[in-house]
């Protein structure tokens, strides 16, 4: 209750600015009034002014016995009762012209009975007086239209003062209550900004700014006390996190040296020259226990005589190695290198794990070639050396026809093989350049696209985001088998590749138009069903093909993407 003040600015404004909206509105309202009494003013007499036109022109009718007679006589009448003309039976219109326009009302109705027994020479005589009549109705109502701007004018001048004496108030009260005491306050916080708190404004008001200048001195006066007691806790604090930063530095330095794609025994140097720049580390030893019992050891910094503290590297509950350091004052952060100590554990787990992914994936590519090399020139060579027993056989028989026929047996039996060895060589020759799926996608099938007048069809939907290079590999190597066996033998014209994906279901389809063939035929396994079939267990998924003679083929690969 003591900060309420007894005579508040926002009052004292909030009254003037009330009262200039008031008169505004009483200034408009009233000049709207007027205005929108005056519409018909101009109208009133612009017909009534036609009245005297009119009349002499019906005289005129009369003495020359014009035809148009009847017709300007209605017209006469509708101007003497148009709209505007009725319109002055309004209240706001004096009663002077009104009595004057009931008289000319009475008039024309002496005068029209005259016109309608043929006694036309009274009108032509009493035309004169009637035209009189109707000049100084005229005359009546031109001069009540300038009385009302008149008042209109003085009104609006009236209130334009007022108005313009209220704003004048205000903008003196404004002045020397508020712009002053703003003023002084504007040049005291300054003077707190440049770290001078002992401050004095002058103002004495009971209203709200003078309130605001007492508090704002006292406000001073607590400031500089808390100001000097921050100094020393700033620079305190200053000082811990500048090491705070510096250790935040160096955890990102090594995380970033995580990041590549492959790490190695240069990565982990690296982690080590930047741990020994911390404050007071002097040398760190990094010591990774290998699974043969064997050890990799990583220097940094210059070893002294110091004692060397050591500090294990585990990663659920398996040893990684060691991590040895020598220290001097002032003492390292020990939290900072527990941190980094787990970011190598992770880094050295890391590599073992890629090490581990390239030699499982060197022995499934082996396994794949040594199924694929079955399959195809096995079988084949199997073949040609049952074929070569025949031929011995025929020959020891003398039975030179049959031994021809096995001849060209063996003929084809190597040429086909010789297609299927040079089919297996450019499969395994087949480079990934792209990381993108798509891309590698196409550059796949540019080859297979020139050795077929088909027109290959490439539709895909799948993003490259979730399929690792493990997934990429199985699935171009399987979209190109199939594309293979379309080209070899479905005589297609179209070869449409389409990839999609909805959730985490991934499906490929490679469908033509060609010959198709029947399911129920042994020959399917020709078509490379079983090496699409092991491929697509190798992605946790299911490939099925569905074919009708002369309907075409289409190979459908389904799977779910792992989470």
């Amino acid at each position: 209750m003591q900060n309420r003040p007894q005579k508040p600015v926002t009052t004292t404004i909030a009254r003037a600015m009330l009262a200039i909206l008031l008169l505004s509105i009483a200034t408009t309202s009233f000049a709207l009034l007027t205005l929108a009494s005056s519409l018909n003013d101009a109208e009133a007499i612009n017909v009534s002014g036609s009245l005297r036109m009119q009349s002499y022109r019906l005289a005129y009718d009369i003495q020359a016995e014009s035809p148009l007679f009847n017709d300007h006589l209605d017209q006469f009448e509708q101007s003497l009762f148009s709209p505007s003309m009725a319109a002055l039976e309004h209240w706001t219109v004096p009663a002077d012209i009104q009595r004057h326009y009931y008289s000319l009302i009475n008039r024309w109705e002496n005068l029209n009975p005259s016109l309608a027994t043929e006694n036309e020479t009274r009108f032509v005589h009493e035309v004169a007086t009637f035209v009189d009549n109707i000049d100084r109705f005229v005359f009546e109502l031109q001069e009540f239209s300038v009385i009302k701007l008149q008042i209109l004018s003085i009104t609006g001048g009236v209130g334009l003062s007022l108005i313009l004496v209220i704003a004048l108030f205000t903008i003196h009260f404004t002045q020397r209550k508020i712009v002053s005491p703003l003023n002084q306050l504007v040049a005291a916080s300054q003077q707190v900004q440049s770290g001078d708190f002992d401050v004095k404004i002058e103002v004495k008001s009971d209203n709200e700014l003078g309130i605001l200048a007492g508090t704002f001195s006292k406000m001073a006066a607590e400031l500089g006390k808390h100001y000097r007691n921050l100094e020393q806790s700033v620079n305190e604090k200053t000082r811990r996190l500048r090491h705070a930063n510096e250790s935040l530095q160096v955890l990102y330095n090594c995380s970033q040296e995580l990041s590549v794609t492959r790490l190695t025994t240069q990565n982990f140097k690296n982690m080590l020259d930047t741990l020994v720049e911390i404050e007071g580390l002097t040398a760190v030893t990094l010591t990774i226990d290998e699974n043969n019992g064997a050890e990799t050891v990583i220097k940094a910094g210059i070893s002294t005589e110091r004692h060397w503290h050591h500090h294990d590297l585990m990663l659920d509950g398996q040893v990684m190695g060691q991590l040895q350091w020598q220290e001097t004052l002032p003492c390292p952060d020990h939290a900072l290198i527990d941190n980094v100590s787990r970011l190598l554990s992770r880094g050295i787990y890391y590599n073992r794990a890629q090490k581990q992914a390239d030699q499982l994936l060197l022995m499934e590519e082996r396994a794949t070639i040594a199924r694929e090399l079955h399959d195809s020139l096995a079988q084949s060579l199997s073949y040609l050396k049952i074929q070569v027993t025949l031929l011995k056989r025929q020959l020891a028989k003398q039975e030179h026809e049959h031994a021809e026929q096995i001849i060209a047996e063996i003929d084809n039996g190597l040429s086909s093989a010789y297609t299927q060895l040079r089919e297996l060589l450019s499969t395994f020759r087949l480079t990934i350049k792209e990381a993108n799926f798509g891309e590698a996608l196409v550059e796949i099938m540019k080859p297979l696209d020139e050795q077929t007048d088909s027109m290959i069809i490439i539709d895909n939907q799948l993003s490259s985001l979730n399929l690792d290079a493990h997934r990429q590999v199985h699935l171009l190597q399987l979209i190109r088998e199939a594309t293979l066996n379309a080209i070899k033998h479905a005589q297609a014209d179209e070869i449409i590749i389409t990839c999609q994906q909805e959730h985490e279901q991934v499906s490929i389809t490679i469908c033509d138009d060609g010959l198709g063939f029947d399911q129920s035929n042994e020959k399917l396994n020709h078509y490379g069903l079983a090496i699409m079939a092991e491929r697509a267990d190798r992605l946790n998924g299911e490939v099925t093909i569905t074919s009708e003679p002369e309907q075409g083929c289409c190979v459908t690969l389904s799977f779910l993407l792992a989470p």
